[in-house]
């Protein structure tokens, strides 16, 4: 049974009988085509035919507000994302082993995010594949085999990043290369020693490698630390682990498929935050606002040393269409303002859930930055005991007054709250409304 997040919320097939006759139909039909591996969220599942915006529309007309999605980042069916799509679709659609200024012109667009650092692009479709290619650059580079992550990280599906992800729980065994190290934990423990702890396990894990014959290739962390329960302090944290890792040989791979593409709202990467300059970047989900293209960006050197061996084809990375939604989401978010719109509502949003706890002592703690936060449910304030049941209970009970959210962190007792980066004011108060009522039936 896989332990975290990911089956805190999933509807359990023994309850078929109590749903409606199509929604009975539907799932019997999904099991017989899809088979047991694929899961749905909620209790009651729920059943979309279209999106806009912040929100999905089930068959009936009725609006759900997303709080979850950031794969739609910029908003379900962007017109400008679709528009993009479609008339390069009926224009060309090729790979990238034939000359054309759509890859060209994404790749410069995407690589003037960074700041003036020097960085290369290579595309992949999923960020899966990203994290992929990054361990295969990162060993090529180094020589080393050996990856580090935190306890609770989640990198991806492939075989080798998936035994890089101890989120999928015990049941697929990290590798023997793998070594694991503590989240910057602020709640358990102050901003000192939660760094302390993590630097500290990091050094173990790099002898504990050396000791057993492995070379270090990588540190790869997600810059918010989302799986792990969100922990976006302290600021600073990942300059001192790369200092670390690079002295042991290896290098330092920052994993924006979440953290990225403005959601913080202070910075549009992740890793900025921490004033650190990343060997490897990976990126994925909402780059292309729900079309699947991903990809890194690395150290020119790295990218020399992979490629001078190693010659790199990926079929529909990189391709024109996927470019030219790429282009459009970068070009929204600039002219949308929607960086500035996640450091705002996503302070206003920090701050109401602040005043909740004032009153619901349930909520323990409320971390996070820009649109990106964890709502961290307890029993108990001083001995911070995780409150599980009440934590799915709130989210199903949210499902029902159509507002979706899931759950993060080894325990399934945080709001993982990541809505698009259009939520306003009006729909964080919607929220806020909709939890402070159930909050008073607990």
């Amino acid at each position: 049974m896989i332990k975290d997040q990911r089956m805190a919320n999933a509807f359990d097939p023994s309850k078929l009988a109590g749903l409606k006759p199509n929604e009975q139909a539907m799932i019997e039909r999904r099991q017989k085509a899809l088979g047991q591996a694929y899961r749905l969220f909620y209790e009651h599942p729920v059943h979309f035919v279209r999106g806009e915006g912040v929100h999905l529309y089930d068959p009936e007309g009725n609006a759900y507000l997303d709080v979850y999605n950031n794969v739609a980042s910029i908003g379900h069916s962007h017109p400008k994302v679709v528009e993009a799509i479609a008339k390069q679709a009926a224009t060309l659609n090729t790979h990238t082993r034939y000359l054309n200024e759509s890859i060209l012109d994404y790749a410069e667009a995407l690589l003037a995010t960074f700041g003036g650092e020097t960085y290369q692009a290579m595309f992949t479709c999923t960020g899966s594949e990203a994290n992929d290619l990054a361990f295969r650059l990162a060993r090529s580079y180094t020589g080393g085999t050996g990856i580090i992550v935190t306890e609770y990280a989640y990198h991806g599906v492939t075989s080798s990043v998936a035994e890089c992800s101890p989120a999928f729980g015990p049941n697929l065994p990290l590798g023997i290369h793998v070594r694991t190290i503590p989240a910057p934990d602020t709640y358990h423990f102050d901003e000192a020693a939660a760094e302390r702890r993590f630097l500290d396990g990091l050094s173990a894990a790099i002898l504990d490698l050396q000791r057993h014959g492995i070379r270090p290739a990588a540190l790869i962390v997600d810059t918010l630390f989302t799986s792990d329960g969100v922990y976006p302090e302290p600021v600073g944290l990942l300059a001192k682990a790369a200092k670390l890792i690079r002295e042991a040989g290896g290098l330092l791979i920052a994993d924006e498929v979440q953290a990225g593409f403005a959601r913080s709202g202070s910075h549009f990467w992740g890793f900025q935050r921490h004033q650190v300059v990343p060997d490897i970047v990976t990126m994925g989900k909402p780059m292309g606002n729900g079309h699947p293209i991903a990809g890194l960006v690395a150290k020119p050197e790295i990218i020399d040393h992979f490629g001078k061996n190693v010659r790199y084809f990926n079929t529909f990375g990189g391709n024109p269409v996927s470019c030219a939604a790429g282009m459009a989401v970068l070009n929204a978010i600039k002219e949308e303002g929607l960086q500035e719109n996640a450091a705002q509502v996503g302070a206003y949003l920090k701050a109401g859930f602040e005043t909740l706890a004032e009153t619901h002592t349930l909520i323990g703690d409320v971390r996070g930055a820009g649109l990106f936060l964890g709502v961290e449910m307890v029993t108990d304030r001083e001995k911070k005991i995780p409150a599980k049941e009440q934590t799915t209970w709130i989210v199903n009970q949210l499902r029902e007054r159509r507002i979706l959210i899931s759950t993060i962190g080894p325990d399934g007792n945080m709001l993982k709250v990541r809505p698009q980066l259009p939520f306003s004011k009006a729909n964080a108060d919607q929220l806020l409304n909709t939890l402070d009522d159930l909050l008073k039936q607990l």
